[in-house]
């Protein structure tokens, strides 16, 4: 399919432009497209709904998950964020009264949070909700379609997950250079004379 630059009506669907050639390149537009899409249609639900963000939802989530609660680590482990981002989105959920915090029995360093009697109540009825917005954004896919399609994607996470990528090292190996150049003595800092 060869795309004219004055036929803006094919060039609305980006994964198409250059069909046949980067097929793995247009495979990943097109899931990272899927993605954007279900997570700003789930955001602007949760936001509109319930004045409660993605992260925070996802958090909760995890904390339903453990009602014994969990370390700030455990949480910023399973989020796959920083422990910088963690702490914002307990503080403002500890403000709103969703989440309760205590220092660890276990370890005085770090603290364990849990969802209060009032984060439980909402997170069930978000959950819920969640659920039945989820169920909306795939309901034109028949429940065959459905199964082809988290086979497809499991195969697909396991590639990714076995993929051993070029470069890596090198990156690393850059950074070390850079910082020993940078470190040498008699080299000055900042700009370049002029």
């Amino acid at each position: 399919m060869t795309v004219k630059p004055d036929n803006l009506v094919q060039l609305r669907d980006y994964e198409m432009v250059g069909f046949g050639r980067h097929e793995n390149l247009r495979l990943w537009l097109r899931l990272l497209t899927c993605t954007t899409l279900i997570e700003s249609k789930i955001r602007a639900q949760l936001e509109g709904h319930f004045s409660v963000t993605l992260p925070q939802f996802d958090l909760m989530a995890q904390l339903d998950r453990v009602p014994e609660g969990l370390t700030m680590s455990a949480l910023s482990e399973r989020l796959m964020v920083s422990n910088g981002n963690v702490t914002g989105i307990v503080k403002r959920l500890i403000a709103e009264g969703l989440i309760d915090r205590q220092i660890s029995k276990t370890d005085r360093r770090s603290f364990l949070v849990w969802l209060s009697p009032k984060g439980q109540v909402l997170f069930r009825e978000m959950a819920e909700r969640h659920e039945a917005w989820i169920n909306s954004l795939f309901a034109g896919l028949s429940p065959a379609d459905a199964a082809k399609l988290m086979t497809l994607l499991s195969g697909t996470k396991e590639s990714v997950r076995a993929a051993k990528l070029d470069g890596v090292g090198v990156a690393k190996g850059a950074r070390a250079a850079v910082k020993k150049v940078a470190a040498a003595p008699g080299k000055k800092r900042g700009r370049p004379a002029r």
